[in-house]
């Protein structure tokens, strides 16, 4: 079911096709709703909290002086938004169980 090393949206889709009994088409349309949905929350500015799960949060950072580790020079970095993920407790948990 999975590829070597990643979960993609396919593999999600196929897990509640199984699970679920929805056809092959409408697990992959729940799953791009989703994500559609989580992508349009973060560009409005919200974060997003996925209980149990983790949480997806937008930070500013402030324009700073950055060097450039070869020569030396000294180059301005824009002020820009990053997104970050924080796990849940629960997940830290089960990832460290192994």
């Amino acid at each position: 079911m999975r590829s070597v090393g990643t979960l993609t949206r396919a593999d999600l889709a196929e897990v509640i096709n199984r699970k679920m009994g929805f056809s092959r088409a409408e697990s992959l349309a729940m799953v791009e709703a989703i994500l559609d949905h989580m992508c349009e929350a973060l560009e409005r500015g919200e974060n997003v909290k996925i209980s149990g799960f983790g949480t997806f949060l937008l930070r500013d950072k402030n324009e700073r002086i950055g060097r450039n580790p070869k020569t030396g020079v000294e180059v301005p970095i824009t002020p820009r938004r990053v997104l970050t993920f924080r796990a849940s407790q629960i997940l830290k948990d089960r990832v460290g169980q192994g």
